[in-house]
């Protein structure tokens, strides 16, 4: 039985919640490229019943992918879409391809640069500022409520994708995400400023003020520069700050 399939919410939502997974296999040779197999299985078992057509199908996600991971969900979406049209021959099978040569890579650099450079630097500044004026709730219900933003966003884009197909991708593009991310950094300079007024040291001598920013600089140029992992520098300067604190410099 060659004819495809129709995609029900239930193998819509098993693709989804695969979508979380995408890195669980993540390799040097193919990236995240079992991950998105693995996301795709349920929609392509339905939309190829055929075998033989299948593993056709298969050689297209057994090249290397890599996009930011929350993209996936929207980008699985995508591919869904563009699946069933190939699947009853609406759309040549190399459409697929083309995509995938273009959009996931500029997606993954729009996701490095407005979740990974400004949002999620913007969530940890906040909570940093929130922990150090004092309040922990305030800084744990705002983690709890961006936490089901992303979530909403990830299950809102899968959704958008998988309706519109690559005409999504016009619509992503109209939200501006590399100018908001702009304005985002833009907030997380302001933040940065109330962190410094929150946990300025107060009432410490010149010699130890200058040690400890002697001590974040050699830091910084070692975690930049050297090839000492980042866990023992932190590890390093936990153990320096404990013993400054014991022989109360």
């Amino acid at each position: 039985m060659n004819t495809p399939g129709a995609l029900t919410t239930r193998t819509l939502i098993r693709t989804y919640l695969r979508c979380y997974l995408v890195g669980a296999s993540f390799n040097t040779r193919g990236l995240q490229t079992v991950g998105l197999a693995l996301a795709m299985e349920p929609g392509l078992e339905i939309l190829y019943p055929d075998p033989q057509a299948r593993r056709h199908v298969w050689r297209r996600y057994l090249k290397i992918y890599n996009t930011h991971p929350f993209w996936t969900p929207f980008l699985v979406g995508v591919f869904l879409a563009l699946e069933a049209r190939i699947a009853r021959r609406q759309f040549p099978d190399t459409m697929l391809d083309q995509v995938k040569s273009t959009v996931v890579y500029t997606l993954s650099a729009v996701g490095d640069s407005f979740f990974g450079g400004s949002l999620a630097v913007c969530w940890s500044l906040a909570t940093a500022c929130l922990l150090a004026a004092g309040q922990p709730w305030a800084a744990f219900l705002l983690g709890g409520a961006l936490f089901a933003a992303l979530n909403l966003f990830k299950l809102g884009t899968f959704i958008l994708g998988y309706r519109h197909g690559f005409a999504a991708l016009t619509r992503i593009r109209n939200w501006d995400l590399i100018n908001w991310g702009r304005r985002i950094k833009v907030l997380n300079g302001a933040l940065l400023v109330v962190l410094w007024a929150l946990v300025w040291p107060r009432g410490m001598g010149p010699a130890a003020w200058a040690l400890g920013v002697a001590s974040v600089l050699a830091l910084a140029f070692a975690a930049g520069r050297s090839r000492i992992p980042r866990e023992l520098l932190v590890a390093l300067a936990i153990v320096a700050c404990l013993f400054f604190f014991w022989i109360h410099v």
